[in-house]
């Protein structure tokens, strides 16, 4: 396996410019996938991947280990806990990075099935979170607005947990375009002229309309929806965490759609 020292070197300031720039990323069209649970997904998914990092006391790692052994030795290269530090995307350094290529956007199929809709969420952890429940109830497309955090970043990954590599996502598209001609019902996460979540029929398609944290949903998606919903909340609270809210709609339909309302 390569050895890399030297914090000057070019490619420690790839994987730098990677773990620290969307534009970076955009430019090269790369991300990293941080940490052994991700890389396992992805090998297990038939990912490519151009290199894999490890960390010193990373290789010494036995879940590490066996992940390096199903990689070829010309892919992988070893740092130093310092330097893997680095170039590390997270504060506390998982010990094993994977380089891949960023998807090519393909042609996009008009949406038929429940899909969720991302306006505006901008915090990682909460996109990565929505991802990966999307993915958990089975829904494979989410549709990310322009003004969203980067979907492929580091820390979005992260926070999703190989959600990815089963969803169909689709960045930087406005709504309306998205939802043109969406033969099921478009329902937007709102407090006002709101009907409670478990009152209404989610058995068939549904487009879930979810905005910023701090904002809500902006006027114009807003405006798509066919019905607002309200998550009761008899605690006395005025909102919730997009992701949460996004999980309790999510699982109220497949509540609905596996054993009827």
């Amino acid at each position: 396996m390569k050895q890399i020292t030297s914090r000057d070197n070019p490619t420690v300031k790839h994987l730098h410019a990677l773990a620290t720039s969307a534009r970076d990323r955009r430019k090269h069209g790369q991300t990293l996938l941080d940490g052994a649970h991700l890389l396992g997904v992805a090998l297990e998914r038939g990912q490519a991947l151009s290199q894999i990092v490890v960390s010193e006391s990373g290789r010494a790692q036995p879940e590490v280990a066996a992940l390096l052994a199903r990689c070829a030795d010309e892919q992988c290269i070893e740092l130093p806990d310092r330097l893997f530090a680095h170039v590390s995307p997270v504060d506390s350094p998982s010990g094993v990075l994977a380089v891949m290529a960023l998807p090519e956007a393909g042609a996009n199929a008009p949406l038929t099935n429940t899909c969720v809709v991302l306006d505006a969420v901008q915090d990682p952890g909460n996109l990565g979170t929505i991802l990966r429940t999307a993915a958990a109830v089975g829904v494979p497309d989410v549709v990310l607005t322009p003004g969203c955090a980067q979907a492929w970043s580091p820390r979005v990954l992260r926070a999703a947990m190989g959600a990815h590599f089963g969803l169909r996502i689709r960045e930087g598209v406005e709504a309306a375009e998205a939802l043109r001609d969406f033969p099921g019902d478009i329902l937007a996460a709102d407090l006002r002229d709101s009907v409670a979540l478990y009152a209404l029929d989610l058995r068939g398609p549904v487009a879930w309309l979810f905005g910023s944290e701090g904002q809500g949903l902006s006027a114009g998606v807003a405006a798509l929806a066919t019905r607002r919903v309200l998550i009761p909340m008899p605690g006395g609270m005025e909102s919730l965490n997009v992701g949460v809210a996004a999980g309790v709609c999510l699982f109220e339909q497949l509540r609905q759609q596996r054993f009827g309302r």
